[in-house]
Formats: structure tokens, C-alpha cells, sequence
């Protein structure tokens, strides 16, 4: 009866991992690069400390949830499988207060318009 043949162990990268991310490690998705970005555009002599950046991080979280969730409301209300930018645009009237609505529907109009003509 033959041998039977080994099986190579899989290649190693240096430092012991396989591939992808680090063992026992979780990559934890932030708002934190695009929010110091906006800062440097609007102030780039002013600096942020990490805990002002976790609580601006936690802010963006939270009125995310609260726009994804009254679109969500609103595409059900209309029996759409779909959120679209018109959902996504009655959110923030709903949810955000008169000026600052005003404000980020241009900006949001302005994005969404840049974007569909590259």
C-alpha cells in the first residue's frame, strides 16, 4: 500500500495571518475621516479632540437612523420596495427643523445632481 501524501499547510502571510483583516480583530466602520475632511474645509486652522469626534460620530449614527427609518415609513406608507432619493428627501423636511431642512435638501439636491451627470 502507498503512502499517502501530506497536505501542505496553506501559505502564510508575514505576521501570521491568512488573508483579509487580523485575527480577532473587527473593523468598526466611522464617520470619523469624512467628518474631520468637512471640518478642515470649513475651519482648517481648528482641530478636534477624540472625544468631541466620538460624540460627532454618534450624532451622524443617530440621524442616519432617524432618516433611514422615515423613509422606510414612507416607502411602506406608498407599497414601494424602494427607497429612493424622493423618500430619502421627505425625511429630512420631516425630520430636520425649517432652515436646516431647507439647507440640506439644496446641498442633497446639488450631490445627487453632480453625481448623475459623471
Amino acid at each position: 500500500m502507498a503512502p499517502k501524501a501530506e497536505k501542505k499547510p496553506a501559505a502564510k502571510k508575514p505576521g501570521g495571518e491568512k488573508r483579509g483583516r487580523k485575527k480577532g480583530k473587527k473593523s468598526v466602520e466611522t464617520y470619523k475621516i469624512y467628518i474631520f475632511k468637512v471640518l478642515k474645509q470649513v475651519h482648517p486652522d481648528i482641530g478636534i479632540s477624540s472625544k468631541a469626534m466620538s460624540i460627532m460620530n454618534s450624532f451622524i449614527n443617530d440621524i442616519f437612523e432617524k432618516l433611514a427609518g422615515e423613509a422606510a415609513k414612507l416607502a411602506r406608507y406608498n407599497k414601494k420596495p424602494t427607497i429612493t432619493s424622493r423618500e430619502i428627501q421627505t425625511s429630512v423636511r420631516l425630520v430636520l427643523p425649517g432652515e436646516l431642512a431647507k439647507h440640506a435638501v439644496s446641498e442633497g439636491t446639488k450631490a445627487v445632481t453632480k453625481f448623475t451627470s459623471s
